[in-house]
């Protein structure tokens, strides 16, 4: 009988020490990078399509092969051309991005901080943004002109909406308890921006930078391809009118390129600004 009790005591502490369940608790949701795996992706990726071209699964009239791919690169930076055309894409895509960004943070703080900006900005927000910005480039172009101001405000103008929204979201995730407890102790306004609401919502910011810096380079691309001599989206409009296919991945590779740049640069600010974290 005591033999049996003994039993039925000890069920639950065998029960409840399995050391893998409680080891893991605490590590759910901490997903880390692995540059590696990143790379390695993309190493298979490019090997898989090399052997599909290489075996004619791949038809290299619609598709070249990555060797090809490369020569065309290759010969775009012999020659100049790319230099040419990913200058011409960087200072629009700089500017325009700059421009309206500069603009979203002053009007998503407005509206995000004082009442009478609220209602208005929030309202004027949601009717615009939905509106695909490249429809209103020939907008831009009549009261442009077909030169570089016009694809300046094109691009200004798609980034404009998602700062806004990033930099109004992130004032208003900022706890409202840390900005009385600065009132209470006689901070001027100033202060309370610079040391409890800026920090506290530049997190959401800089994730909105990613954003409007992908529609950036998307709108570049489309003013490009619309009315421009130079840049990366003309270098591949015209080597599709001309079939190139060849140099119009090429052009596409560049972009992707540009995109793992932009994404690198945005990495480092947001380590720097963020170490406090």
């Amino acid at each position: 009988m005591l033999h049996d009790i003994s039993e039925v005591r000890a069920e639950p502490q065998s029960a409840a020490s399995p050391a893998s369940h409680v080891r893991f608790r605490a590590t759910g949701f901490n997903p880390k990078a692995n540059p590696v795996a990143a790379w390695g992706f993309f190493v298979a990726v490019i090997a898989l399509w090399q052997l599909g071209s290489s075996t004619g699964v791949i038809s290299e009239l619609a598709m070249p092969s990555p060797v090809a791919v490369a020569k065309a690169l290759w010969q775009l930076i012999v020659t100049g051309d790319l230099w040419l055309h990913l200058g011409a894409s960087l200072q629009r895509l700089v500017g325009g991005w700059i421009m309206g960004t500069v603009a979203g943070l002053f009007v998503g703080f407005l509206v995000g901080m004082f009442s009478w900006a609220r209602s208005p900005g929030v309202a004027f927000v949601s009717a615009l943004f939905p509106i695909p910005k490249i429809a209103l480039l020939p907008l831009f172009i009549i009261w442009f002109g077909i030169g570089e101001p016009s694809k300046f405000a094109t691009i200004a103008f798609g980034v404009f909406f998602p700062t806004v929204i990033n930099t109004f979201g992130g004032v208003d995730n900022v706890q409202r308890n840390l900005i009385r407890m600065g009132q209470s102790f006689d901070l001027p306004m100033w202060s309370v921006i610079r040391k409890i609401i800026l920090p506290g919502a530049l997190p959401t910011i800089l994730s909105g930078f990613r954003i409007s810096s992908s529609i950036a380079i998307i709108l570049l691309i489309a003013a490009e391809m619309i009315g421009a001599q130079y840049g990366i989206g003309a270098l591949i409009l015209a080597a599709g009118n001309l079939y190139q296919t060849d140099q119009l991945i090429a052009g596409v590779v560049v972009l992707s390129l540009l995109g793992l740049c932009v994404s690198w640069l945005l990495g480092r600010l947001d380590r720097w600004l963020l170490g406090w974290r």
